[in-house]
């Protein structure tokens, strides 16, 4: 079991390779790993998760208002399911707070009724219509002027940060390589295997899943397949600080349009509220910068779905871009002559949905040739809590007494200590920068941004090693 960063890939020809180290890809080869198989997963990136998985709308959606019949329904609603269990498992926060449908116009009010009707085609029974006074009875901070709501009790907020990580540290710690700093490039597709050329030597495999997200479509092409083009669509998100989440008790999202969920007020399972996205399709797939536009847009209609919002400080902003495609569906597609299985046109619910794409995608794969084996129960992982909703080590006197470590606090701003530190710099995958130890621990991402621990931290990263090779076996 290894997590590589620098130097040759392996002189072997692994049984199946996925391109990709989101969430998607992650949980693919998560559940490959239950099978007596070698498998690559291959990530251009120094981190897992370090693409559209990192900067998301953090939701765990129903699927109530997925297209009925598609794809995309099927699999968010079993994605729900499953991953709901799997994070109560595996220690991956989750709040259930419940989402309200907010109609701010007749034309929104009267749809309302056939939202209610859609998700009941999805399988979500439990919503119910909601008039203004219980709106506001339910969210008193609303701006003036709801009319009414949809109420869809099951829609609840995640880390997907420590999803993408537990994915892989189950994948790593049962047999799968991970390969760093590894792009993708020329693919040859042989009789018996692929050959493909990456930034760190060649990588061979007989069968191959395309997870590439943003790429994916690049990816396809290079094997002779146009079904769908990406477009990135960028999302601008505003992060409230902690002081604002006495604000909002629901996830606030608006009547949906053609281009998506549109704007939405939501708590985050950190402490904070956020705000957006906003919903622009660029030509830039590396566009991931704020716009002065995107934001006052944000702020416009932040002023009329909670204005008291708006005079809370803001900690951060960020813009994450989707993978939109000419589709309304998921792009998934099996190529059995090829033995190859593209996985793209995955938006925003791809978070969701991840772990029934990824047993989607075995499936695919067995149609294409494959042949697993005997199946195996996974060893489970219990990952480092970063949620506000449970006990984080400062407040463990149990953990502090065994380890003064946890009773250090290095980052004041989020309260994580040197012994949070350490555990993700020494964990199964370590963080190859500042940035993939913020998502492991939130030091650096309060409201001063690291001006005050950002030294200690940087201090603790680079005497760890974790900036450097990573070759070797991670248990």
């Amino acid at each position: 079991m290894t997590v590589t960063t620098t130097g040759d890939l392996p002189d072997e020809v692994y049984d199946v390779a996925i391109i990709g180290a989101g969430v998607v890809g992650a949980a693919i080869a998560r559940e490959l790993a239950r099978y007596p198989l070698r498998i690559a997963l291959v990530e251009a990136s120094d981190d897992v998760g370090d693409g559209t998985s990192k900067a998301n709308t953090a939701i765990l959606h129903t699927g109530f208002d997925a297209t009925p019949g598609t794809l995309e329904a099927r699999l968010v609603r079993e994605g729900y399911q499953r991953l709901t269990a799997y994070a109560a498992e595996a220690g991956i926060p989750v709040e259930p707070l419940g989402a309200l449908l907010v109609a701010w116009d007749a034309e929104q009010l009267a749809a309302v009724p056939s939202l209610a009707e859609k998700a009941g085609r999805n399988g979500c029974h439990e919503t119910r219509i909601l008039d203004a006074d219980a709106v506001y009875a339910r969210e008193p901070r609303l701006g003036p002027g709801a009319l009414g709501a949809l109420d869809v009790p099951g829609e609840s907020i995640i880390c997907p940060w420590t999803t993408t990580l537990a994915y892989a540290t189950q994948a790593v710690r049962t047999g799968v390589d991970l390969h760093l700093n590894c792009a993708a490039g020329a693919i040859t597709a042989g009789e018996h295997h692929h050959d493909i050329a990456t930034t760190r030597g060649p990588l061979r495999t007989r069968f191959l899943v395309n997870a590439a997200g943003l790429y994916s479509d690049e990816i396809n092409r290079r094997l002779g397949h146009t079904e769908f083009g990406v477009t990135p669509r960028r999302g601008q998100l505003i992060v409230f600080d902690k002081f604002a989440r006495g604000l909002v008790g629901h996830i606030l999202l608006p009547v949906p349009t053609a281009l998506g969920k549109g704007v939405l007020v939501a708590p985050t399972v950190y402490g904070n509220v956020m705000l957006g996205p906003t919903a622009e399709d660029l030509d830039d797939k590396t566009a991931t910068g704020s716009s002065a536009d995107g934001l006052a847009s944000l702020r416009d209609k932040g002023a009329r779905i909670m204005p008291e919002l708006l005079e809370e400080e803001v900690t951060a902003v960020y813009a994450g871009l989707r993978a939109a495609t000419e589709h309304a569906d998921y792009q998934i597609h099996a190529h059995p002559e090829q033995r190859y299985v593209a996985v793209g046109g995955i938006r925003s619910t791809g978070l969701t949905a991840s772990m029934a794409i990824a047993a989607h995608a075995v499936e695919l794969l067995t149609g294409c040739g494959l042949d697993p084996g005997p199946a195996r129960e996974l060893e489970p992982v219990r990952m480092p809590n970063i949620g506000e909703a449970f006990p984080r080590p400062y407040q463990r006197a149990d953990l502090i007494a065994a380890d003064p470590a946890y009773g250090t606090v290095v980052c004041h701003c989020e309260r994580v200590t040197r012994g949070e530190i350490r555990d993700a710099l020494t964990a199964t995958v370590p963080p190859g920068s500042l940035g993939g130890l913020q998502r492991r621990t939130r030091a650096l991402g309060g409201r001063c941004q690291g001006f005050y621990c950002g030294a200690a931290v940087r201090a603790q990263f680079e005497r760890s090693g974790a900036a450097t090779d990573r070759t070797e076996a991670r248990r």
